[in-house]
């Protein structure tokens, strides 16, 4: 897909516009864990999550063609829709976020904020993508997967900070939505040599991924009913399964209950906030672990994108429970 230069070269532009994040360890999560664990702290980007990295990669790589496009346009429930926002206002190109109506109006406020126009249209994600093709077509942008090269390329800059920061990693972590994050780190992995392996995390309500890599080809499923938006994954895209079948050790499952104690688990021991989908790696290392007791593992918190209300109702009956 991308070569280490490649990678080196677009994690030196993504450092022109965001910091490296930290990667911290948390003595109560060690203990919590039985294991020596390293977070990602992907929460500490200007849009609160990793997807910022490939809206630089790709608008950059967009702005410096020749035949660039008048403008681009994609679908989002959220950090994609902040990411593509962001990376716009920095190229001056013009973006159009659809989302579907009852989306969280954090991500709206976040969207409008970094200068996207933002259309709101439909009952669900389906809905939303379907329109923003339409209006692709009127306003003549180009369109946006949630998948593309440019953006693995730019996402896998996160991986080659963690892993040149943090030595001798046995297993790293990751959630599965699109694709994107699990990839870049995967051949980011490769690309270095490293035998580190790496564990895609998807709700029990989303679980294409997994009956997916158990099955070895891709099975999508009817719909999605989870608290964890940025893994309500129905289908893989095959591009990123490739990937995944070939270069990930496994996929585990979690509840939406195992979901909110980890974010419960996550403020009270590091005073850090990770929307549900970002707190499925700690979910999935406690579920697992009496099989990781020891190791020297890495957890991608991959944003912190919830607001309040919800924050409160997911967290409060194990706040209640200590």
């Amino acid at each position: 897909m991308f070569s280490l230069k490649e990678l080196e070269q677009s994690t030196e532009l993504v450092h022109q516009h965001i910091l490296p994040t930290p990667q911290y360890n948390w003595p109560q999560l060690c203990q919590e864990t039985g294991c020596d664990v390293w977070v990602k702290h992907e929460n500490h980007t200007p849009t609160t999550a990793f997807k910022v990295r490939g809206g630089i990669a790709l608008l950059n790589h967009l702005n410096s063609q020749a035949q660039k496009p008048q403008g681009i346009i994609s679908a989002t429930v959220g950090n994609h829709g902040q990411s593509l926002a962001y990376a716009g206002q920095k190229v001056a190109m013009p973006v159009t976020i659809v989302v579907p109506e009852g989306n969280n109006e954090d991500q709206n406020r976040a969207i409008k904020g970094f200068g996207a126009n933002l259309v709101i249209f439909g009952q669900d994600f389906e809905a939303a993508r379907q329109h923003s093709l339409q209006l692709q077509r009127e306003y003549g942008y180009q369109a946006i997967a949630p998948f593309e090269r440019e953006l693995v390329l730019g996402v896998a800059s996160y991986a080659l900070e963690f892993f040149s920061a943090v030595q001798d990693l046995d297993t790293v972590y990751v959630p599965v939505g699109m694709g994107s994050g699990i990839c870049g780190l995967i051949k980011t992995r490769d690309l270095l040599g490293l035998k580190t392996k790496i564990v895609g995390v998807v709700s029990e309500g989303a679980p294409t991924f997994a009956l997916s890599f158990a099955a070895g080809r891709v099975i999508p499923t009817d719909g999605v009913n989870t608290i964890a938006d940025g893994v309500a994954t129905r289908s893989p895209i095959q591009a990123a399964f490739d990937i995944i079948k070939a270069g990930a050790e496994r996929i585990v499952k979690v509840s939406d209950d195992e979901i909110a104690s980890a974010m419960y688990q996550y403020y009270q021991k590091t005073h850090n906030l990770a929307e549900p989908a970002a707190a499925t790696p700690l979910a999935a290392l406690i579920k697992e672990k009496p099989q990781m007791k020891g190791k020297k593992v890495g957890l991608i918190l991959t944003g912190g994108n919830i607001d309040f209300a919800r924050m409160v109702k997911y967290a409060s009956p194990f706040c209640l429970n200590m």
